[in-house]
């Protein structure tokens, strides 16, 4: 599906039905965080971050931390919708053994995930460890 077909109630709204059915299916999960960050997340990933589906790994793209990772499905969802390797089938097995869309986020796992999270607070000092190996390396 391509984003750009799609307006901004329109994407917000795909975010949360694509969670609230991957938790309702999983009969686990967190669908606060997708429901109520689904409109700031979609701002920031169509105006404002630099990133390529294509190739998660480019250099210079921006680092999204979601820093609450019990809210996974709102990463998943941006993933899926903005063209990343993160199919349906891939939300459909939300929660599940060996499926790349686990109940946390992790890194080397899901392609567009920038770092395992979980505990709460230790998005804060990963962003900001990225942010000065970044400036370091510029």
């Amino acid at each position: 599906m391509s984003t750009s077909s799609l307006n901004r109630r329109e994407l917000a709204n795909a975010i949360r039905f694509l969670a609230i059915d991957a938790v309702e299916k999983s009969k686990s999960g967190h669908p606060g965080a997708p429901m109520g960050m689904a409109d700031i997340a979609e701002v920031l990933w169509r105006d404002h971050l630099q990133h390529n589906p294509a190739d998660p790994a480019w250099i210079n793209r921006d680092r999204f931390v979601l820093s609450n990772g019990h809210g996974s499905m709102l990463i998943y969802a941006l993933l899926h919708l903005t063209g990343y390797a993160v199919s349906i089938d891939d939300i459909q097995k939300f929660r599940q053994l060996h499926s790349i869309t686990a109940g946390h986020p992790e890194v080397g796992i899901t392609p567009g995930v920038e770092t395992t999270t979980g505990p709460l607070g230790q998005g804060l000092a990963n962003a900001v460890g990225m942010a000065l190996a970044e400036s370091l390396l510029a």
